[in-house]
């Protein structure tokens, strides 16, 4: 059987999230990411193309590392305004049957108890079809909106995570033990206590004594996201992460990155098979190869030079106001998103001018492009899936939601016709649908499985 691809579609509560500019074409509904009706148009179109699942980024601050100030992010709608991810998930899974739902929430200002209690309700609501993307959180502006003085350190902000995680696993898959609701009418129990257990954890960060809030849901933990890409964001998801989403500029580059993050789940423990990579792509699709270019071009053309420069400047931590828009950008590190810096800094193939790297980064988040037609871009997803061993891909969007629609119409059929893309979906929760029917929990390699269950 051919390697079976995976797909996401890549969206953000927020106007031209991440093709910064483009909230002014013709053929973008960006603008109407509040309204309800956007988001069930959304999900329909990309159960309709068969995707596991639609992954909804978020940030909780602005981008004001540019200049100091947040005036451009606001004239740019650089992922301003940004509503909250979790809100539209249940209008969308009423509307839906099979495709799930990845929201993005930060371990560094969520509380692990109350969290896992709102995604436990999702999984149930959905039927479970409901997925975390971890992250840390990388924008200054959101540590001092939340209460902190600064920016926490990458080191503190992964530490924080890690027992973040051992917390809520303990509520997921420990407290609650598989047969503790009993439905006893007759001696008045709905749950028999001896089966639902205080996680007493104590921790560096947290204190929580549980018992989890919610009882045991279809995947009890939801499928897990991660997008590390510093050493120790790396090892962060090789540890915990079932599926890893990158950005990668060329196939030598996910090669490198694939084969490093499957090393280092081995050296977890865990199966580096069962770690699903997603690359992020951005699909622009023509009826013939010049079409497409010329429909490139005519894209780059509504890219906010501004927005864009304030969007990389918070992605990497630098204020690109005070460089030479023809300066090379070098090789550094930094404390905010260094996968979106590396992309630039130590692009193995292409040195790299502030100027080149905001006009690539203006659409698609300075994603690769799939340029072409429908075959070319089949062409090239199984030729990255195969040669740089992805598991499928995250899609990311030009104008929204026209990308997801074009890409779903003339995309997928080739994909299916080529016997490397489901034609139904397997199962009836998330995780069967990216891992197989019957696999609706935890493999028993994650470290959630490891942890002594809390009543012994």
């Amino acid at each position: 059987m051919k390697k079976q691809i995976h797909l996401n579609g890549f969206i953000q509560n927020s106007p031209s999230p991440h093709s910064t500019g483009l909230w002014k074409h013709e053929k973008d509904q960006g603008t109407s990411h509040n309204n309800l009706a956007y988001w069930i148009e959304a999900a329909k179109t990309l159960e309709r193309g068969k995707f596991d699942a639609m992954f909804i980024a978020d940030v909780l601050g602005t981008y004001s590392v540019y200049e100091n100030s947040h005036d451009a992010a606001v004239r740019g709608a650089v992922q301003l305004p940004a509503h909250d991810p979790l809100i539209p998930i249940s209008a969308m899974a009423a509307a839906t049957e099979h495709l799930g739902f990845a929201p993005t929430i930060s371990t560094t200002y969520a509380q692990p108890y109350s969290l896992a209690r709102q995604l436990s309700t999702l999984d149930h609501l959905t039927g479970g079809r409901v997925a975390w993307n971890v992250v840390t959180s990388y924008l200054e502006s959101e540590a001092v909106n939340l209460g902190l003085t600064g920016r926490l350190s990458k080191e503190l902000r992964y530490n924080r995570a890690d027992e973040f995680l051992q917390v809520v696993y303990k509520l997921w898959e420990h407290s609650w033990e598989n047969d503790a609701v009993v439905y006893d009418q007759e001696n008045d129990t709905f749950a028999d206590p001896e089966r639902v257990h205080s996680i007493n954890h104590e921790g560096e960060f947290f204190s929580v004594p549980g018992p989890h809030l919610v009882e045991p849901s279809p995947q009890r933990t939801p499928v897990l996201f991660q997008a590390g890409s510093s050493p120790k964001g790396r090892d962060f998801a090789a540890k915990h992460a079932e599926a890893v989403f990158t950005k990668n500029h060329s196939l030598d580059g996910l090669k490198l990155y694939t084969s490093d993050i499957r090393r280092r789940a081995g050296e977890q423990g865990r199966n580096p098979a069962e770690l699903l990579i997603f690359p992020m792509i951005l699909p622009i699709i023509g009826s013939t190869e010049e079409e497409a270019y010329a429909k490139y071009e005519e894209l780059t053309n509504h890219v906010s030079y501004e927005g864009t420069a304030s969007l990389l400047s918070g992605h990497t931590g630098i204020d690109f106001s005070q460089f030479d828009p023809d300066q090379y950008i070098e090789d550094i590190e930094t404390d905010a998103m260094q996968g979106n810096l590396d992309m630039y800094g130590k692009d193995p193939n292409k040195k790299w001018t502030l100027r080149e790297a905001i006009k690539n980064h203006g659409l698609g988040n300075g994603t690769v492009k799939f340029i072409g037609t429908p075959e070319q871009i089949a062409d090239e997803i199984e030729r990255w899936a195969i040669e740089g061993d992805a598991d499928g891909f995250n899609i990311a969007q030009a104008y929204s939601p026209g990308t997801f629609t074009e890409f779903v119409d003339h995309v997928v059929p080739e994909l299916q016709k080529r016997g490397i893309y489901r034609t139904e979906y397997e199962g009836s929760t998330l995780r069967e649908n990216m891992f197989g029917r019957g696999r609706k929990h935890l493999p028993d390699h994650h470290p959630a499985k490891k942890l002594a269950p809390v009543h012994l």
